[in-house]
């Protein structure tokens, strides 16, 4: 299952974005309303829980340098990747896409559909706040 939120364009530049983004304290800024849990468990590695969700573990695998930040669970029962990709527009300006790639069978892709795509364009909205 692939899921894109839409592009949306931040007034800070790629490089802020990218070192923001691969800080995975920040992340809790990023989080919608309804969040129940956040809880940084590592310089790598956090867990949050939003209301009526199970809690997730996502850990910071990769980065490349002003443009791309991948996040992957941390556990194999929801195996899935959540990436950032950065556009630098202007020296203060940049363009970020978030990407959610996972391996779920029908039934569980069709249930999860729904909040996965109203979070991820929940963290691209709140990109500002980095």
């Amino acid at each position: 299952m692939n899921l894109e939120s839409p592009k949306v364009t931040v007034a800070k530049s790629a490089q802020h974005l990218f070192e923001s983004l691969s800080d995975v304290k920040n992340f809790e800024k990023l989080m919608p309303d309804n969040i129940a849990k956040f809880e940084v468990l590592g310089d790598d590695i956090f867990n949050f829980g939003l209301k009526g969700m199970p809690e997730i573990k996502l850990r910071l695998k990769e980065g490349v340098p002003y443009s791309k930040v991948n996040l992957a669970a941390a556990s194999d029962k929801l195996p899935f990747t959540l990436t950032a990709n950065i556009d630098s527009l202007s020296e203060g300006q940049s363009a970020v896409q978030l990407q959610f790639e996972g391996d779920f069978n029908p039934m569980m892709a069709m249930m999860i559909k729904g909040p996965i795509s109203k979070f991820i364009e929940t963290l691209a909205e709140n990109m500002q706040k980095l």
